[in-house]
């Protein structure tokens, strides 16, 4: 697995829209992978396996973008990318590096946690022609509730969490495809927290394939860290 980090300019013009509308920034993100895997299934072996979180960062005014991989990325494309005004896409080189540490996990194990997810339920048959759409989850009690169910098929189990940010992401045309528009409407929830490993397998298995629905919007990648 590859994690990077990139440190985006606010002042690019280019940087502020893609913040604005997610899928935009995702879409660059891919260009740093083979095109013929990036829209691969993340269970395929040779997939590019691409998650991403933007970490907005108030005390030094900077924006972070994690990237995790299975496969290494080719962040040159970027180092020269300005707007029209002349600012950098980013402020300094990417960050790059291979880790190992999901071999390492073990029952037991006590860890520091981030997950910015799109908790979302299905509607009931009671909602008539909405049945079976998914709308997002707003109590905060029962975005904890399935955080815990996303732990248990998960492998791990939550020892304490709390949302600490939460937004509604909206965008007008957002998405194209098969020749046509599609508006965005996501909610946005950050948990932090500690976790204690159940087992082993299944947690390597959503670190690396992600945990909830909007992968493409930034959201799915849990980061883990000694507690």
């Amino acid at each position: 697995m590859f994690l990077s980090r990139l440190t985006l300019n606010p002042r690019s013009a280019q940087v502020r829209a893609e913040l604005a509308r997610p899928y935009e920034l995702h879409r660059t993100l891919l260009r740093a992978f083979p095109q013929g895997i990036v829209h691969k299934e993340r269970g395929d072996d040779d997939a590019a396996g691409v998650l991403f979180r933007v970490d907005e960062q108030p005390r030094t005014n900077s924006i972070a973008v994690l990237v995790q991989s299975k496969i290494a990325p080719d962040w040159a494309f970027l180092n020269d990318k300005r707007d029209a005004g002349g600012h950098a896409y980013l402020l300094r080189p990417p960050e790059s590096k291979s880790f190992d540490s999901l071999a390492r996990l073990a029952a037991g194990q006590t860890l520091a946690f981030r997950l910015r997810a799109n908790p979302t339920k299905r509607l009931g048959k009671g909602a008539g022609d909405d049945h079976h759409k998914r709308v997002g989850i707003y109590a905060e009690d029962e975005q904890l509730k399935w955080l815990q169910r996303k732990a248990d098929a998960g492998g791990f189990r939550i020892v304490r969490a709390v949302v600490s940010r939460e937004e509604r992401i909206e965008n007008d045309a957002a998405i194209h495809r098969d020749e046509r528009t599609h508006d965005l409407k996501l909610l946005s929830v950050q948990f932090d927290g500690v976790l204690q490993v159940a087992d082993a397998a299944r947690l390597r298995c959503a670190l690396a394939c992600g945990i909830g629905s909007g992968k493409g919007f930034g959201f799915g990648l849990l980061s883990l860290a000694p507690a």
